[in-house]
């Protein structure tokens, strides 16, 4: 069984469909990514059970950084926004076994920006997601 930390996670913006390439979003802290399937009830008289069959899916995802105004990434994640986005759980290694990643295209839907005396100044980003969220492996 393998196993993954996150601490080599990246995301990136843009780049070719498919391929590992697009502008880092620096200062990463963490991410996640949220995929969902609606359903339909199907059932019909005489069945003991309900019955649903799949319908429409959908992904919706986060970041949180340590906020840095001049680095490209995070610019592009601007409130609004349409991105391509992919995220890269245990990294974007190419070197066998080529590490697996997530593409689709988003809305940047909130950024949240927060500072204390005593911390960091950070800030949270959220995406929807508008249409499938595609798995890819790294290519060599």
């Amino acid at each position: 069984m393998a196993t993954h930390t996150g601490r080599d996670g990246t995301i990136k913006v843009g780049g070719t469909s498919g391929q590992e390439d697009g502008t880092v979003v620096a200062n990463l802290r963490s991410f996640s990514i949220d995929e969902t399937a609606d359903t339909v009830e199907y059932t019909t008289m005489g069945l003991a059970a309900k019955v649903f069959l799949p319908t429409t899916t959908a992904f919706t995802g986060s970041a949180d950084v340590y906020w840095d105004e001049s680095d490209a990434g995070q610019t592009a994640l601007a409130v609004g926004s349409s991105v391509t986005i992919k995220f890269f759980p245990e990294g974007d290694s190419t070197a066998a076994p080529a590490d697996t990643f997530y593409q689709g295209d988003a809305i940047v839907t909130g950024v949240s920006r927060s500072a204390s005396f005593d911390g960091m100044v950070e800030a949270s980003i959220t995406l929807q997601g508008s249409g499938a969220l595609s798995d890819y492996t790294a290519t060599p």
